[in-house]
């Protein structure tokens, strides 16, 4: 490919394809520059280095991720809003591995505060969770359960790690249909007083 029209825009989405199709660990400037046809200095023009690249990455893949979860929460609440977010986010970690794992990068808060795709997953979180009965710090706790959940379901299900016969797809609903149970009956704080380690 010619180096003319080469953008950080462009490396960009070219880094987090390739992120798709190796891992997000794996984007090299020195295998983004091969991708393009160019030299790595060539692309230092438009990106300092790998952190920024990788950076600039995560920043995109919140985007890709929030415009798969606007619609799941539009219009729904409680236990089917949950239900669809749920479902958009496991399809997304799915079909996208690398942008995923791109969106678990630790930025610092001021890229975050700066960053229209990360401020639209918390606000989507947050509209998912407005039709259950939590305040803080139940919220909080909450989000963290989710979170947890749906990641270490997609990690073990991207590795083939499911070995039993039963179809994920049945697990998966189920677990969410549990999780939705749980927080239309989020236990008080005197509940989990004894569970502390």
């Amino acid at each position: 490919m010619a180096r003319a029209g080469i953008t950080a825009e462009r490396l960009t989405g070219a880094a987090a394809d390739l992120a798709d199709e190796i891992g997000f660990d794996n984007v090299t400037v020195s295998g983004l520059a091969r991708r393009f046809g160019v030299a790595d200095a060539s692309l230092y023009s438009h990106v300092r280095n790998l952190r920024e690249l990788r950076t600039r990455v995560a920043v995109r893949a919140a985007r890709d991720f929030a415009d798969v979860l606007a619609p799941a929460v539009a219009g729904r609440s409680g236990r089917a809003a949950l239900a669809a977010f749920a479902d958009a986010y496991r399809g997304f970690a799915l079909a996208h591995p690398g942008r995923y794992a791109a969106t678990n990068l630790q930025l610092p808060p001021e890229v975050v505060a700066d960053s229209p795709g990360h401020l639209q997953l918390i606000e989507y979180t947050a509209a998912m969770l407005r039709g259950f009965p939590l305040a803080e710090p139940d919220r909080t706790d909450a989000v963290r359960l989710l979170r947890s959940t749906f990641h270490g379901f997609v990690a073990i299900e991207a590795a083939n790690g499911f070995g039993h016969p039963r179809e994920v797809a049945t697990s998966w609903r189920r677990a969410i249909g549990a999780l939705g149970h749980l927080l239309e009956h989020w236990p008080g704080a005197d509940e989990t007083e004894g569970t502390r380690p």
